[in-house]
Formats: structure tokens, C-alpha cells, sequence
């Protein structure tokens, strides 16, 4: 069959053996629900408790303040609608560039009497601190900025954003999903600087889909979004996913202990990869920013980018057009929106996104396949315009 060189990790990353490895047991013959009273059911809610206990320490957490969902959307609209529940509605502010599963919840709230602010952001993809300092001034009630974004991979320094917000009282939550395995992320150090919530997802560093947490300061009052049997100390009811949970225990006790020769190794070729990519004429979004060590976010003027993503597809390169939950919408990306990008150049948009799997001779191959469609394309083009 074949196989595609997957470059698109920022999307979903590949199950790591030693992480299946100890899902199966959980598949196959230790099948119990961990609500049940008898052995099987003991075992299971064991094991729950470990992969707790290992999600914690990878990120610095108490066990009692991660809490499992089914993946980071849920864990985002948890944070989001459950601590609005609990609030007289205000003002709510987030960037103007986080993911759809932060901004849709709360333009939901904001046709419920919730004032929403969209944070502006500089042409880099940082947040515009006197914006920030403008949003503060209206004491809101709610705030959400995401520690890295999913599509230019751009990073937000979370904690002086939540330092300076301390004043106003606000619950402050960060979207962490792709900043975790990839840079050093320590739940309490950043709730001492303010963070009182932390999304985190087990497919995004090696682990199934199906898994992820919402990490809370128990100090945060928040009603669930699920109700029913209690589950999860009550925030999130349902039999728990327990072969995915294990699953996602492991994966981020490994994903803590590579992290560093991870992120050295994937800086590196995202430098060899940036320097390839400027030389054949591409503009870098977020290129003057601190950036994810793995993330890459191109267009090459006058060309589309879903075509140059199906171009590099069927040359044997898995690559992205965009962010993966908002493939099917043909609009421009509102990241590169509120970047200040037009839409002409934005519409060209490809995102390269390195993993644990990726080689030197990955990177270099497909840059000479990027060459090469880029070349035919523009000779196609060119062609094109002459015949008019």
C-alpha cells in the first residue's frame, strides 16, 4: 500500500508501540467498567488511577486536578460552558486565534447575555498587549489564549498574560493541546502565575485518539457539560474510556521524559526545513515569533494551497492545508485574518508539521518534491496566462 512520508503531526501523531502495548490488555481480557464493585472492575478503576497519576506528573498536576474527557474539544467547551454556568454573565475574552472549540463555545455564550471580546493579535501571531491591557480594563470574568497555536505554531507567553490579569479576577484557561510534548509545560508553575486550566490530548504526543484532560485549579467552580453517574468527581459522567486512558497515561509519561532530545532534534530540522523553504520563495507565517519546534506555515505567492497540498500528496508528502478540524471550510484561515494576511495569500496557506518519525532525508526530499511541484504549477500558470 501506498504510504504517504507523513508530515502533519500537528493533526494527529502516530500510536507509539509501547503505548499500544499496554492499551491491549485493556481491549482484549481486562474488559471490566470501573464503577463495578468486583475484580474486574477494581482492576480497571486502577488503572484509571494511574494513568491519573501519570498525566500529572508529565505535567506537573496534582492527580485530583485532571480531569479525563474525550478529547481536547470537550475538555475546552468543559472549561468554557461549565465555569459560565456558575458566573452572572460578563465579559469573555479570547484570542482571536484560537481553535474552533474555544471560539465556538463562546460565541455561543455570547448570544446567551455574555459579552465576547476577540483579543487582537500582531502580525507575528502574538497577542497585542495593549489590547490586552484594554480587555483587562473591562474586568472579565472569563479569559482563554491558547499556549500555542495549532496552525503557525506561534507561542504565547500564557503566564505573563495570566500575571497581568490577576488583578481583575478572572478565570484564566489555556488551550495546551499542542504545546504539550513539544516544550516544557508545568501546570503549577503556571497556576502560580495565574492559569487556573490547561487542556492537554493523549493523540497529539503518541497516544490515542479519544483521550484527553482538562487540568483544573479546584478552586474554579464549574458545572459538567455531561451529567449522570459522577464520574470524573463529578465534571464529566460516562463510563470512562479506560483502554484509551491507559493509553494516554503512558504516552505522556514518555512524551515528558523524550522532551528534550525531542524538541533539539525537531528544532533543528524545522531550521533546515524554513531556510528550504524561504529559498524557494515562500513566506513564513510567524517566522519573527518563538515558534513550536516542529511547526512550519508557508504559502508560496500566487499558488493555492489546497492544490499544492494534493499535489504533494500524490508525490508521496502528507502535509496540511490548514488546521485539521477546519478542512472542509473552503473560507481563508482566521488565523492568517487576524494576522493581517489577505486572503489572496492566505488561500495559499500549507502547514508542515514534524514529528518523533520525521529524518533529515524526510525534510530534504520533500523540499526537491516541493520544487518540483512548485515549478510545474507555476509553469501551468504561466501557461495559462499567456493562452488568455
Amino acid at each position: 500500500m501506498f504510504a504517504p512520508v507523513y508530515l502533519d503531526h500537528n493533526a494527529t501523531t502516530p500510536l507509539d508501540g509501547e503505548v499500544l502495548a499496554a492499551m491491549l490488555p485493556w481491549l482484549e481480557v481486562q474488559f471490566g467498567n470501573p464503577s463495578s464493585r468486583h475484580e474486574y472492575g477494581r482492576a480497571a478503576r486502577r488503572a484509571v488511577d494511574e494513568a491519573r497519576q501519570r498525566v500529572a506528573a508529565a505535567i506537573g498536576a496534582h492527580p485530583t486536578e485532571v480531569v479525563f474527557t474525550s478529547g481536547g474539544s470537550e475538555a475546552n467547551n468543559l472549561f468554557i460552558k461549565g465555569t459560565a454556568a456558575c458566573l452572572r454573565p460578563g465579559l469573555l475574552a479570547v484570542s482571536a486565534i484560537e481553535h474552533p472549540c474555544v471560539v465556538k463555545p463562546a460565541e455561543q455564550l455570547a448570544r446567551q447575555g455574555w459579552q465576547l471580546r476577540k483579543v487582537a493579535v500582531g502580525s507575528e501571531g502574538r497577542v497585542d498587549i495593549d489590547d490586552w491591557r484594554d480587555v483587562l480594563a473591562g474586568q472579565p470574568k472569563l479569559l482563554s489564549v491558547m499556549r500555542a497555536n495549532n496552525e503557525t505554531g506561534v507561542l504565547q507567553d500564557v503566564a505573563a498574560l495570566a500575571d497581568a490579569a490577576k488583578g481583575c479576577g478572572a478565570w484564566f484557561h489555556s488551550d495546551a493541546v499542542q504545546a504539550f510534548g513539544k516544550l516544557p509545560l508545568l501546570f503549577r508553575e503556571l497556576n502560580a502565575a495565574g492559569v487556573h486550566a490547561l487542556t492537554v490530548s493523549a493523540h497529539k504526543i503518541g497516544g490515542p485518539k479519544g483521550a484527553a484532560a482538562l487540568v483544573l485549579d479546584k478552586r474554579v467552580e464549574i458545572a459538567p457539560l455531561i451529567a449522570g453517574g459522577g464520574h470524573e468527581r463529578g465534571l464529566r459522567s460516562g463510563t470512562e474510556n479506560v483502554p484509551a486512558i491507559v493509553g494516554f497515561g503512558v504516552a505522556a509519561e514518555l512524551a515528558a521524559a523524550r522532551l528534550q532530545e525531542t524538541a533539539v532534534r525537531l528544532a533543528a530540522l524545522r531550521a533546515e526545513l524554513d531556510a528550504g523553504l524561504v529559498a524557494l520563495g515562500a513566506r513564513l507565517f510567524g517566522a519573527g515569533a518563538e515558534r513550536l519546534p516542529n511547526t512550519s506555515y508557508f504559502a508560496i505567492p500566487e499558488l493555492d494551497g489546497e492544490t499544492l497540498v494534493g499535489k504533494l500528496d500524490r508525490a508521496g508528502f502528507a502535509v496540511a492545508s490548514g488546521a485539521a478540524c477546519s478542512s472542509a471550510n473552503p473560507e481563508p484561515s482566521h488565523v492568517l485574518s487576524a494576522m493581517g494576511v489577505g486572503a489572496e495569500i492566505a488561500r495559499g496557506a500549507v502547514r508542515v508539521s514534524l514529528g518523533r518519525s520525521t529524518t533529515q532525508a524526510q525534510v530534504k526530499d520533500f523540499l526537491n518534491a516541493l520544487q518540483t511541484t512548485v515549478v510545474g504549477l507555476q509553469r501551468m500558470t504561466s501557461v495559462s496566462v499567456d493562452a488568455a
